[in-house]
């Protein structure tokens, strides 16, 4: 890993953080890994990649998930271990009151678990934050949050870092810190890709990540509903509203069950609103349980972190953001239509 040794790979965690986490694992621990509901690849990667790292070091490690994850997925190395919480309750709910340390990745406040917000709060376990977003609430006994990296992952592979143990990245570990940062970045494309991100990604390769391969796992392998549901989309459902240099897309619940829908169908539906050609605002609207989600994403210097926070309960990045409404589809996006006048400068300029 001769990457890994290089001198661009300089140590992000902090000497207070690094101590506190040396002396959190310096003996074998029942250890749960958390992230957010509807988890992503980076969600998912950094859950896994750290399980298989924490589990080669001798802990008893469990990953427990909110809700169900996409099935491009499901490839990644221990996912057969991963317990849903929807699904699993009784056994998670055992699991997390008996932990000693709860991690809580891709994730800055406690209700973005949803159902398992009780069971992590109440916990007497040590709490250890990793994550990549604004406002982390202050509820975690170790926080680790760096809102300039590329995401999450790139947090898993500083924390192997911060424990002078990067020789341990084997393969199943570098294909889930891979498969994080890609995703996170849509293949390596934002500006959160920094020279440093390259260098761990190369090294994330020569220690066994397959680049072609996880690509194609992860977008080459859409089922035909997903597709038809994208055709349609495209088609019937895009919106270019051009004197804002906007764009949006709006799935109800009926149209999504239509194309039998499974988790993840959706995922970068908002990236291609924005990559049509002058739009520098998308959002993609969809409904599931009475319950309007949203997805922002943005270019240049417009923040769709303001703007989900300030009128749709939201947060996240700069330029990629998320959502809810509990209002009906037609009312939530006539909302947001009407809103656009107090940002045309910004958008427009």
């Amino acid at each position: 890993m001769t990457h890994f040794a290089a001198n661009n790979i300089l140590l992000r965690f902090s000497d207070k953080q690094k101590e506190a986490i040396r002396k959190t694992l310096s003996v074998p621990s029942k250890i749960v890994i958390t992230t957010h509901y509807r988890p992503d690849g980076d969600a998912m990667g950094s859950s896994l990649g750290l399980y298989n790292y924490l589990k080669k070091k001798g802990h008893q490690v469990n990953v427990v998930v909110p809700s169900e994850y996409p099935d491009f997925l499901s490839w990644l190395p221990g996912s057969s271990d991963v317990l849903n919480y929807e699904t699993a309750k009784e056994v998670s709910d055992t699991l997390i009151s008996n932990a000693e340390i709860i991690f809580c990745l891709d994730y800055n406040q406690l209700n973005r678990i949803e159902l398992m917000e009780g069971a992590v709060r109440n916990s007497k376990a040590k709490r250890i934050l990793i994550d990549h977003h604004l406002d982390p609430e202050e509820v975690f006994d170790i926080s680790v949050s760096y809102q300039d990296v590329s995401s999450t992952c790139e947090l898993i592979f500083d924390f192997i870092l911060a424990l002078d143990d990067l020789k341990s990245i084997d393969k199943a570990i570098a294909e889930c810190i891979y498969c994080g940062i890609m995703t996170d970045t849509n293949s390596f494309r934002y500006s959160s890709m920094k020279v440093r991100t390259h260098h761990i990604v190369a090294g994330l390769i020569e220690a066994g990540a397959e680049n072609h391969i996880i690509h194609e796992l992860v977008y080459d392998n859409s089922s035909e509903g997903r597709l038809r549901l994208l055709g349609h989309s495209l088609l019937n459902k895009l919106v270019i509203l051009r004197e804002y240099n906007t764009a949006y897309i709006s799935l109800s619940e009926a149209e999504l069950i239509k194309f039998d829908f499974k988790s993840g169908d959706t995922e970068g539906f908002v990236n291609v609103a924005l990559g049509v050609s002058g739009i520098r605002l998308a959002l993609f609207f969809s409904e599931k349980d009475g319950m309007i989600k949203i997805s922002f994403r943005s270019k240049k210097d417009f923040s769709v972190k303001e703007l989900s926070a300030k009128y749709f309960k939201g947060g996240g990045h700069k330029n990629a953001s998320g959502g809810s409404s509990n209002d009906t589809m037609e009312n939530t996006i006539k909302k947001f239509v009407e809103i656009l006048p107090l940002y045309k400068s910004q958008l427009t300029d």
